[in-house]
């Protein structure tokens, strides 16, 4: 089976943005102090510029990002993969605005600020994204570098 043309990177932009919006978990990859990787799946949120994702205070990721506050998403099928290496801000559950909080349970289908245990936010701010469906899309497949969108040219 030939695969379909390579798609320009706008429209690969566009599908990322809206496989962001629509899937409700991501595959989260963190690196602990030890440096060895750990790889988990948790729901978020994207607001159009950030990552929103929630877990456990006294979890291995969130002891992975207070100690490395890096991290790689992956999103989508192996075939059509979007990958995120990005920063990360670690927030309490009080210094989210309420607006924030609320888009993030009402797109994962739970609130952690209800819960009993505690739980931190991890904005990831995104540094560079990659997304490719086959071979002839991985020439180009950086959408953005250096948190900076690039265009079909390959510049900002």
């Amino acid at each position: 089976m030939t695969p379909a043309a390579a798609r320009p990177r706008a429209e690969r932009r566009r599908a990322v943005e809206d496989l962001l919006r629509t899937a409700v978990d991501v595959w989260v990859a963190s690196v602990g102090a030890d440096g060895l990787p750990y790889l988990v799946p948790l729901s978020h949120h994207w607001d159009g510029g950030t990552v929103l994702l929630s877990t456990g205070a006294d979890t291995r990721t969130a002891r992975n990002l207070l100690a490395n506050p890096v991290v790689r998403l992956a999103v989508g099928h192996t075939r059509d993969v979007c990958l995120i290496d990005g920063s990360v801000e670690i927030l309490a559950m009080a210094e989210l605005p309420d607006a924030r909080g609320d888009a993030f349970a009402a797109h994962a289908g739970f609130d952690p600020r209800l819960l009993r245990s505690p739980y931190l936010w991890f904005r990831v701010t995104p540094q560079r994204i990659q997304a490719w469906r086959e071979e002839n899309e991985i020439e180009g497949r950086d959408l953005m570098v250096d948190g900076i969108w690039r265009d079909d040219e390959g510049v900002a």
